[in-house]
């Protein structure tokens, strides 16, 4: 199936509430200008260098979406442009962030990466040292951020009721917080190709969708 057709199945049958990010890594500019063509606005990248340099190449008002772990010495890559920072797993990342957004005059969106998965070499924070961080106050020096919400990659298995053990367990860590951050604590990033429908019953609100919509990556490039 086409990009198009796809992104148009997508929009038809997601629910009222729930974002699609079109995960584009990998893929060529060609293939985003496809699904832009379609409607789609929202693209998540997860390589700083990648994301910079499609950037001058397509439509201004495409909202850029970092999903990948991103390094403090990258933040300045991307600061400029980027919509939401959905991969938060530190402090240190999050002064970086600010400051870099300082500079460029602007406020950053970003989402609490959480570690939730099995697997062991995923990124994120766990569930106490976020909150042992936040109930510190920590957060109120860093003017130039804007927390939106939290976000967890699932582990990668058959196993449905596992990731759906997952997915709630962040849900009810962004219910707790939200507590904390108001009305615009506004986001649950949850759900990829394999397992969106899961997040969705689950209370995602952002799901990151990639070869779904625009086949398997080439790796190599």
């Amino acid at each position: 199936m086409s990009v198009k057709t796809q992104i148009e199945y997508l929009r038809r049958t997601l629910p009222e509430g729930v974002t699609l990010v079109a995960v584009s890594k990998f893929h060529p500019v060609e293939a985003i200008r496809e699904a832009y063509e379609a409607g789609q606005r929202i693209f998540g990248e997860s390589r700083p260098q990648e994301m910079a340099a499609k950037v001058p190449q397509l439509p201004e008002d495409i909202q850029w979406h970092m999903i990948g772990h991103l390094q403090t010495n990258k933040v300045k890559m991307i600061a400029p442009f980027v919509t939401l920072i959905h991969s938060v797993d530190s402090e240190r990342l999050v002064a970086e962030i600010n400051r870099q957004a300082e500079r460029c005059g602007r406020t950053i969106d970003i989402l609490f990466e959480v570690h939730l998965a099995e697997d062991e070499s995923k990124s994120g924070w766990n569930i106490g040292e976020l909150r042992e961080f936040l109930a510190g106050g920590a957060m109120g020096q860093f003017t130039h951020v804007r927390p939106r919400g939290v976000m967890t990659i699932g582990t990668l298995t058959d196993d449905i009721e596992l990731n759906k053990s997952e997915f709630r367990t962040l849900r009810s860590l962004f219910e707790e917080l939200r507590e904390q951050f108001g009305a615009e604590f506004d986001t649950v990033s949850m759900g990829m190709t394999s397992d969106y429908s899961e997040a969705i019953e689950c209370g995602s609100t952002m799901v990151r969708i990639g070869s779904m919509i625009f086949g398997e990556r080439d790796y190599s490039k």
